[in-house]
């Protein structure tokens, strides 16, 4: 059975020249029938395998297979024990995955996953998400239960280490550990009466309709609130790439809406040219700003409309890093805050700083600044090579690994504090961050009666 809605062709990385990576790659394709799809629309515009040049990701091995996973940063005492290696930042390369026990043991869809993880090819909290349960449906459909075993506990054995090394290539979003949440729920409800076959079609059958209600109708409903809120004459501010912010612009322009796009951009992912192209294609106005010169363009600005990977209990948003300058700055200037979040992004847990729980990004990717900049230039002007993934490495922070006493931190996400946050729009409409409580209970109360 299919995953209805997003079981669509996709587009496999290119294979690094490793060999190791060619065999895995060639084993993935001719071992596994169905390869893992993820929807057009979610794919990175600009996502090419990037084993070639050692594109890492972080890695979180305190987090157990099952629970969602932002890794955790280290103490200060840490820190200022370790120097820069304080930040404990693990680097998670190709070639790393497939030499690992686990790279041999797992199912061919879930490794092909966690090559696009750890080569960052897969984006984005909703194409993260859509993506792994994918993978995991092929896992139970290709899933056989060994003589004197139940189907439920030793298929839960299976999910939990395909979960479990999807961990190691990439921490898991909140959105994901929803899902597998789910997925081990409908798990648990087997009816042990039926037949293998049917167990697991029912299974793969129960998580289609969560990702069609979850994502794509949640995200259709969402769109439709938020484009509500775009006036004729607006100046909207957006920050980096958002998938659903993307939809919401989109959609205006086609309902003859006259308005313009302000795109503010930050390092090192730089993520806003993407959503700029986007708009540009769509003949929609925009400029393009860094997060530097935002208290300078923000007084044309009419409203602000942010994306999230998720929104917690005490109403404190999760976004790109400096999504959190972005509000503040736009509640300093009583410009109104709108983050396009679906509720199953909502957590129960508590945060008030982007420091207890986050996920470690490439520390040298700090040390590069893109071609375009003032600062590549002079770097050029000394014969300093440009790298076609990083950019121009700078030349104050050339030889920052030979400071003891210097650390480069690369937080992947910031935490912006309620107040700073109008509204969050949901599929069940615009709400206050004071009432996350109210969906989450909901949601809970739900998953009860089912």
């Amino acid at each position: 059975m299919q995953v209805v809605g997003f079981h669509v062709e996709g587009q496999s990385p290119s294979p690094s020249p490793n060999s190791i990576l060619q065999d895995s790659l060639r084993t993935i394709s001719a071992g596994s029938p169905t390869p893992v799809i993820i929807p057009p629309q979610f794919q990175s515009q600009g996502g090419t395998a990037r084993a070639e040049s050692g594109a890492t990701r972080s890695l979180a091995p305190e987090f157990a297979a099952g629970q969602q996973g932002i890794a955790r940063t280290t103490s200060n005492t840490d820190r200022k024990q370790g120097g820069q290696q304080g930040t404990q930042y693990r680097p998670v390369s190709v070639e790393r995955v497939l030499r690992s026990k686990e790279g041999g043991s797992v199912h061919p869809a879930v490794l092909a996953l966690g090559l696009r993880y750890a080569d960052g090819t897969i984006k984005g909290s909703t194409a993260r998400c859509v993506a792994m349960v994918n993978a995991l449906c092929q896992v139970i459909a290709d899933y056989r239960t060994p003589p004197g075993k139940s189907l439920t506990r030793d298929l839960m054995g299976a999910i939990n280490a395909s979960v479990d090394f999807l961990v190691r290539c990439r921490p898991l979003s909140v959105s994901m550990g929803n899902a597998i949440k789910a997925l081990k729920l409908y798990l648990s409800k087997i009816d042990l009466a039926e037949t293998e076959e049917a167990a697991k079609a029912h299974l793969v059958g129960l998580m289609a309709e969560w990702l069609n209600e979850k994502v794509a109708l949640a995200d259709r409903v969402l769109v439709e609130h938020a484009v509500s809120k775009v006036y004729d004459g607006d100046v909207i501010l957006t920050y980096a790439y958002s998938q659903v912010v993307l939809e919401v612009l989109l959609s205006a322009a086609r309902q003859g809406k006259r308005f313009r796009v302000l795109v503010v951009d930050g390092r090192p992912e730089l993520e806003g040219r993407q959503m700029m192209r986007r708009l540009l294609q769509a003949d929609i106005p925009c400029s393009y700003a860094f997060l530097s010169g935002i208290s300078a363009t923000m007084r044309e600005v009419s409203k602000v409309m942010l994306g999230a990977a998720a929104v917690l209990s005490n109403g404190t948003v999760l976004g790109r890093v400096g999504s959190a300058a972005v509000a503040m700055c736009a509640a300093a200037s009583s410009k109104p805050v709108l983050v396009c979040c679906e509720a199953f992004k909502f957590h129960e847990r508590v945060q008030l700083d982007s420091i207890t729980h986050n996920e470690l990004g490439d520390p040298d990717a700090l040390a590069h600044v893109p071609a375009f900049a003032p600062a590549a230039a002079a770097a050029a002007a000394h014969g300093t090579p440009a790298d076609p993934e990083r950019g121009v490495l700078s030349q104050k922070l050339a030889g920052w690994r030979d400071s003891p006493r210097l650390a480069l931190l690369n937080l992947k996400y910031d935490a912006m504090p309620a107040e700073y946050v109008t509204m969050v729009v949901t599929e069940f409409g615009m709400i206050p961050p004071s009432s996350v409580p109210v969906i989450l209970r909901e949601f809970s109360e739900s998953a009860q009666m089912e």
